[in-house]
């Protein structure tokens, strides 16, 4: 049972009671956003909630056991607070929860009733569905290693070791055609090897998009222009004269960690791993299964 503060209790003791439902999101990057479904703005904690945002909520699903609470968080695009840009963006994602219930004639009358986090955004054509998982889903986490055969670092960190300031890694470019939502030739980039940025990061510096990032999936190089295509296609659409910068890729692998990267000593895989066809396998000794240590 969760107790509540004595103000509270004694306004829920009166039978009349003028209660309203706050939340309080905090994304990543650290601005704070407060709605309500009061018919007014409500203000306590610093944080001041906002009414008429396009923002309400379902009940909340709970169990007793470790499974996931969640609750609907529901919204319309045209809100001036959250955006379809900024759900675009991936800017709510995993945002930090608070739900409270609130006296709103007298808000130091409240109660934090639970906490937790954005989990999937759905979107329609004029609206959004978030759902708010408790604090239950950090336990669904993968914690620790994965035993695999391809790198578990993200190239460039601090147990992968690339410098990706080297200009050997990175390049700049300017888009000189669109191909489609994804898809675009550049200036720039000339220098390098087909496929070298393939898997890599683009990061636009210039244009409608400029500050957001990009996963590339390939990188052509062809007889008269080099072509990118992206992952996914930005936010807002390409433009010719968008400009970029762009870092080195890679597939996880021990051949382009050692070939292109020369970081062998720093690999995070296990390249020696047996398949999964090897449990199906018998001990010959005319091929590589000898039984002996790898």
């Amino acid at each position: 049972m969760k107790p509540l503060p004595t103000g509270l209790q004694s306004h829920l003791d009166t039978g009349t009671t003028t209660l309203a439902w706050c939340w309080q999101l905090t994304r990543s990057d650290g601005q704070v956003f407060g709605f309500t479904d009061h018919d007014l703005p409500l203000t306590f904690g610093g944080t001041t909630y906002q009414p008429e945002s396009g923002f309400t909520a379902s009940e909340i699903r709970a169990g007793s056991d470790l499974s996931v609470d969640a609750q609907d968080a529901e919204g319309v695009l045209t809100s001036t607070t959250i955006t379809e840009t900024d759900i675009l963006d991936g800017r709510w994602d995993n945002a930090a929860v608070e739900i409270w219930r609130v006296n709103w004639a007298d808000t130091s009358q409240r109660v934090l009733m639970r906490r937790g986090a954005i989990g999937q955004v759905r979107r329609g054509r004029v609206q959004f569905v978030a759902e708010m998982r408790s604090l239950a889903h950090v336990l669904n986490q993968t914690v620790g290693r994965t035993f695999q055969a391809s790198c578990d670092a993200a190239l460039g960190d601090a147990r992968c070791g690339v410098n990706l300031n080297d200009p050997a890694y990175k390049g700049s470019g300017t888009v000189v055609t669109v191909d489609s939502d994804r898809a675009f030739t550049t200036s720039g980039l000339s220098g390098f090897a087909d496929g070298w940025f393939a898997l890599g990061m683009l990061t636009w510096t210039g244009g409608a998009n400029a500050g957001r990032k990009a996963e590339v999936l390939s990188h052509a190089v062809g007889t008269a222009d080099v072509t990118i295509t992206m992952l996914e296609a930005p936010v807002l659409a390409i433009a010719v004269g968008d400009t970029f910068g762009i870092a080195a890729g890679c597939d996880k692998r021990f051949e382009t960690c050692k070939a292109r990267f020369a970081n062998a000593v720093n690999f995070r895989g296990f390249p020696h791993i047996p398949g999964q066809d090897t449990v199906i396998r018998y001990a010959a000794k005319s091929d590589s299964n000898t039984g002996a240590v790898l």
